[in-house]
């Protein structure tokens, strides 16, 4: 029985997950690539959008593909990076968004914990990657373990907005249900895209004008 460090609630809702064949060889695969390679984020931050959101917390999911590739970036939330790492391009972008549509000037940290810590699930597809090796954890496993997540919030929880950016994430709509949830979808943020479709989404103040017609808090963005 696998008996990963992950928040108590997590925990219960992907126990069958945990105790699947695939996450046993998952883990295994986890194993030969630290042998042979380093991984990020650190073993301590794999599960930690799952550990800073508990699952009956949860009023907002984002979605990215793969953890950042490079050294120090990867803190086990999508778009995030440490305080005092330099922002990547994508999360420029965000912070450029969120100035353009709420009139605010977002701080200089590209840590988005605080967001998580407000109830944004930060989950990427896949919660692992070799150094400088984008896709590299890819269909591995990861994906199955993130979908059935995505999927437990469809089911179990109501009113819970999802951000889609990019055609990756915008799959990820048929796990949801969208009669009980909010879908919104646009362009992915980074460099290549973020002009045909992210730029003026607004996703932002449509997330905390949804949370604040189904009487939950709004999010300090």
């Amino acid at each position: 029985m696998i008996n990963p460090k992950i928040e108590e609630t997590w925990k219960n809702v992907l126990y069958e997950e945990f105790n699947s064949p695939y996450f046993e060889q998952l883990k295994q695969f986890l194993i030969d690539e630290k042998r042979h390679y380093v991984v990020f984020p650190p073993g301590g931050l794999i599960f930690n959008a799952f550990n800073l959101t508990p699952f009956n917390e949860v009023n907002v999911v984002i979605i990215g593909q793969d953890p950042y590739p490079n050294e120090g970036q990867a803190e086990g939330l999508c778009f995030s990076v440490p305080d005092g790492i330099e922002l990547p391009r994508s999360l420029v972008n965000i912070y450029q968004e969120i100035a353009d549509d709420l009139h605010i000037t977002p701080p200089r940290s590209g840590s988005l914990a605080r967001w998580a810590k407000q109830g944004v699930l930060l989950l990427n597809a896949t919660l692992t990657v070799r150094a400088h090796a984008i896709g590299s954890h890819q269909n591995k496993g990861w994906e199955r373990f993130t979908d059935r997540a995505i999927s437990e919030l469809s089911r179990q929880r109501d009113h819970v907005v999802f951000l889609l950016w990019g055609n990756y994430a915008k799959q990820k709509a048929t796990l949801i249900d969208s009669t009980k949830h909010a879908i919104l979808t646009a362009a992915h943020p980074s460099p290549l895209s973020a002009a045909k479709g992210f730029f003026g989404c607004r996703h932002f103040s449509k997330t905390n004008e949804i949370l604040h017609q189904w009487g939950k808090k709004e999010i300090v963005w």
